[in-house]
């Protein structure tokens, strides 16, 4: 079998999938022509196997992935259960379903609601799988609280196809009893059944029940009375139906020409030779109906041929096909022939026309039309209005609107809810909203429900809540408008009265719809209010809505804001089908919330089921890169952009230009930096900070002096890397110089992060005693960080008696912060005051203070390898020790000297030079020696800022061993080549 794979697409074929199914194989989440879709055998992973098995009917292929999922080492989730049985009924096997519901140890409603649909679909070939589906249901209402819309689905299947008429009406009365009486899709089946055993009363009742009816259900109910010979009632229905504003289909067509015709169809023509107008245009009606598009062209063309006089009917039945087919080719060649006919002047037909173009989203040609037409009603004003509005042209629609009023026309409740659309989008939106308003007044359609509601939400989409609320007040208490009222506080940053109004619903008994819960969901994430979405969340599922993308994407949206993702996880693995934004969502969040890691695994997941990474993943995964320093998995995610050729993409260059940078690469930054085409504010901020952290301060000077060059003004972050630049570099005066330049030539007032810059700057030149004056003279209060950097200053200057000030202040600033007391400390150790330092180390304990652990790591071989200070619980930890001896000697022999007074202890000074030998820098450096090949640079990760023994072994490192060595602590970036650092012994 030859297997097949899109990279364009990374969609696999199905027989490929099936192949690989067959002959296992790994492959990395990152190579996008890998020859395998596994990774490993998670539960995820074989969910788009199952749904390529549902999709196809494909029992072989849905056994096959079974039998996986059995042999493999990891318990199936539930969720995935559920999909098997799915895919068994849909398969139809309902005993393999039915084998693998029992033997589940727990079973969630989805689960029921699974294995309800799986007798529910057997029922149309085995009556007597019905009892068997009653008897479950019963089952089910013992072991489950609650059930939903999606149980009574497959429910009422079972009653139309068993014929009983008592189990309808029990499931209706347990529909009252459960409140989804007035659910549409259950109200609905349920008309559907009495309609058609016979009970048209019931079902009658239950019709009018309904806000809201579809033209099926019009269509049901119209064929019952007509069968049933209730001529009147038909009759009186037709007309309802007509002023429903509802747009007939071919069903409604034929029905009403049966209604017309007092519902004989064989009384039309001449016998059966089809020579009757009226006969051929039913039968055009019930090709339309049955979707047998070409029978009905061809029949169309042979009444043309034969030279059998057409009629508007037979004109309007062909350009609804043409909008069926969405061929707007038809509909101009059908348009060429009402003209050659005259029908175009036909004023039924001419509306026809308009609305064809419009819905295929031609409304110059309705235009046209429109102008052309001697005779115009409202239909057609209204057509080319809505037609206008929701092409995207809403000036000329409300131009329409009011050359409509100039004609003394009165508008309706349609043109009025059209206009309103237009101008809804438009800037002047208010002021035009409030003379569309001004109009349904004086035309008395104001008390109308759905205009109410179209200006509810034209006022609230202004966040004009005021004048909403007044209309809400005096509008029917109704799904729609409450939804326009709870998108309009959302949108005003008003949350709580939108969980207010949404309480209040729930009190009356309103009904909520997959909107209302993605409108709640957005606001519980907005105002972060985790237990107002858990319990909206517990509603949705109640409603039957948890297998709704719009609301389940809402649920995911939550739980990563609010930092729950236990609860982000099991949303997500609730989710039939992600789509794009679901996965974005969920790796976005992992990141958000630190488990960077585990956002690489989720974006496997997404590759293996065949959904393409946008632009917006792409630079979120190049972020989760940067986070874990992981430089070869940034490369990876830099070879799927390649591939996806959205490199051009300036947030997506940006990410990459930055994860290089802060994963230690800065040469392949700069390099892609220049190969971006349009370069934003962003990409020069990320490039200038990059720079500034690789000590690189003279480039980074350059680069900005190229920006200016170029026009390009900088913001308050661009001098955050220019100043940093500059203290990185011991650039004193060029700090000053910038931080006056920013606030004079570019009006960006200084604040507290430029000074701490600057301040940063003086210390590490050694003006510790100005850097001090700096921050006392300042109008901002002085942050820890400044004090924090400056005290490290007067340890490396020895100037204790500064010092003890500042370690005074920032412990006001932070009696808790444990750096403050180790830099106080190791100032003390380094004068070799001794008592001061016990002093010091008694005071961090009195506060109940820990150090922070310092530990650093490298990455071999895409693995990553943790060292802590004399730490030996690596496997080759005698070898790396080994090596670190070996490593010590050799540097000796060039020169390198250990600085004993980095150590905290009052020790011998043998005793002192063996404490640095094992830092966890020099363990991981040694590791890095051993493990990777001699020309390849080694790069190493510390928590903290690297001590000075360490940075100057380090030098004597690159020196001796030919190697570069970049080593990332807690301030900047440190590169180590022919024994120099790039940070010029500034850190």
């Amino acid at each position: 079998m030859q297997a097949t794979f899109k990279t364009n697409s990374f969609s696999f074929h199905r027989s490929s999938r099936f192949f690989y199914l067959l002959s296992f194989q790994s492959l990395s989440p990152f190579y996008l022509t890998s020859t395998s879709p596994f990774s490993s055998s998670s539960s995820s992973q074989w969910f788009g196997f199952l749904r390529d098995a549902i999709s196809s009917s494909d029992l072989r292929l849905g056994k096959c992935t079974h039998a996986r999922i059995l042999t493999s080492e990891e318990n199936p989730e539930r969720f995935l259960i559920n999909n098997l049985i799915t895919m068994y009924s849909k398969c139809g096997s309902l005993t393999y379903a039915r084998r693998v519901f029992d033997k589940m140890p727990e079973r969630d409603l989805v689960s029921w609601n699974s294995i309800l649909a799986a007798y529910a679909q057997s029922s149309e070939r085995v009556i007597d799988n019905t009892e068997e589906g009653f008897v479950l249901f019963r089952i089910l209402r013992q072991n489950v609280v609650f059930t939903s819309r999606m149980t009574l689905a497959p429910l009422l299947k079972l009653c139309l196809c068993s014929g009983y008429v008592w189990a309808s009406e029990a499931v209706h009365g347990y529909a009252c009893k459960i409140g989804l009486d007035s659910d549409e899709f259950v109200a609905g089946g349920l008309v559907n059944i009495y309609l058609k055993f016979g009970k048209v009363k019931e079902g009658r009742v239950l019709f009018e029940e309904m806000p809201e009816r579809d033209v099926v259900l019009w269509n049901l109910l119209l064929k019952a009375y007509l069968d049933m010979g209730f001529k009147e009632e038909a009759v009186e229905i037709s007309s309802a139906f007509h002023r429903s504003g509802l747009y007939p289909n071919g069903t409604t067509l034929r029905l009403l020409d049966r209604v017309s015709w007092d519902g004989s169809e064989g009384r039309q023509g001449n016998g059966n030779d089809g020579s009757d107008i009226r006969s051929k245009n039913q039968i055009l009606t019930k090709y339309l109906q049955a979707s047998q598009y070409s029978a009905l062209l061809q029949c169309f063309a042979d009444m043309v041929e034969s030279n059998l006089e057409c009629d508007s009917v037979s004109f309007i039945l062909v350009l609804t096909t043409a909008v069926r087919l969405d061929s707007l080719t038809l509909g101009k060649q059908v348009h060429c022939m009402a003209l050659k006919l005259g029908f175009d002047l036909i004023l039924t037909v001419g509306n026809s026309l308009i609305n064809m173009y419009c819905k295929l989203r031609n409304v110059g040609f309705a235009r046209t039309v429109f102008d052309s037409m001697s005779e115009r009603d409202l239909i057609s004003w209204n057509s080319v209005i809505s037609g206008f509005a929701q092409g995207g042209l809403e000036v000329e629609a409300v131009c329409l609107f009011m050359q409509l009023l100039r004609c003394g026309l009165t508008p309706d409740n349609y043109t009025i809810t059209s206009v309103l659309k237009a101008t809804s989008s438009l800037s002047e939106s208010l002021s035009l909203n409030k003379q569309v308003h001004v109009h349904a007044i004086k035309t008395n359609n104001v008390g109308d429900n759905f205009v109410s509601t179209a200006l509810i939400d034209a006022y609230s989409g202004n966040k004009c809540m005021t004048e909403a609320e007044v209309l809400f007040s005096r509008n029917k208490f109704d799904l729609v408008a409450c939804n326009a009222m709870m998108s309009g506080y959302t949108q005003s940053n008003d949350g709580d009265k939108t969980l207010n109004l949404f309480a209040l619903m729930h009190k009356q008994g309103e009904r909520s719809d997959d909107f209302t819960m993605a409108t709640v969901l957005k606001t519980c994430g907005f105002l972060f209010a985790i237990n107002q979405g858990k319990q909206v969340h517990a509603y949705a599922i109640k409603s039957g809505y948890e297998s709704d993308l719009w609301v389940s994407s809402g649920v995911l949206d939550i739980y990563v804001k609010c930092g729950d993702m236990k609860a982000a996880h099991f949303a997500f693995n609730c989710i039939p089908v992600p789509d794009d934004v679901a996965w974005t969502t969920m790796i976005s969040g992992c990141i958000e919330n630190g488990e960077e890691e585990r956002a690489f695994h989720v974006y496997s997941q997404m590759r293996l089921m065949g959904v393409l990474p946008d632009e917006f993943t792409i630079a979120t995964l190049a972020k989760a890169s940067s986070c874990l320093t992981a430089l070869e998995q940034g490369r990876q995610i830099h070879a799927n952009a390649l591939k996806l050729n959205c490199t051009g993409d300036p947030y997506v260059g940006t990410s990459l230009v930055d994860m290089y940078a802060k994963c230690g690469s800065i040469d392949d930054a700069y390099s892609l930096f220049k190969r971006i085409e349009m370069r934003n504010i962003a990409a020069w901020n990320a490039m200038l900070v990059g720079l500034a952290q690789h000590g690189e301060g003279k480039e980074a000077l350059q680069l900005f002096k190229q920006m200016r060059s170029l026009g390009i003004k900088p913001d308050k972050v661009t001098f955050i890397g220019v100043l940093s630049a500059c203290s990185h570099s011991g650039l004193v005066s060029e700090a000053y110089k910038q931080i006056q330049s920013m606030h004079r030539d570019y009006g960006i007032k200084p604040e507290i992060e430029h000074y701490s810059c600057l301040a940063d700057a003086l210390g590490r030149a050694g003006l510790v005693k100005e850097a001090e004056k700096l921050i006392e003279s300042m109008s901002l209060e002085a942050s820890a960080s400044m004090y924090r950097a400056l005290l490290a200053a007067c340890r490396v200057q020895g100037d204790t008696e500064t010092g003890k000030r500042v370690a005074t202040k920032l412990l006001e600033l932070e009696p808790s912060d444990s750096s403050a007391y180790v830099l106080l400390s190791n100032m003390y150790a380094a004068a070799s005051k001794w008592c001061e330092v016990k002093i010091a180390r008694t005071m961090m304990r009195g506060q109940n203070v820990k150090k922070d652990p310092g530990f650093s790591w490298i990455e071999v071989k895409n693995k990553i390898h943790l060292f802590v200070v004399d730490d030996r619980s690596n496997p080759q930890a005698e070898l790396i020790y080994e090596k670190v001896k070996d490593v010590i000697g050799d540097i000796k022999q060039e020169g390198y000297v250990p600085e004993t007074d980095y150590t905290l202890v009052d020790v011998e000074e043998e005793e002192k030079e063996r404490a640095l030998y094992y830092h966890s820098e020099k363990l991981a450096v040694a590791f890095g020696l051993m493990s990777t090949p001699p020309s390849t640079p080694i790069r190493v990760i510390k928590n903290l800022r690297v001590c000075g023994d360490c940075h100057n072994a380090m030098k004597y490192i690159a020196k001796v061993y030919g190697r570069e060595i970049v080593l990332r602590d807690a301030n900047r970036f440190h590169r180590f080549k022919d024994g120099k650092c790039s940070c010029g012994d500034f850190w």
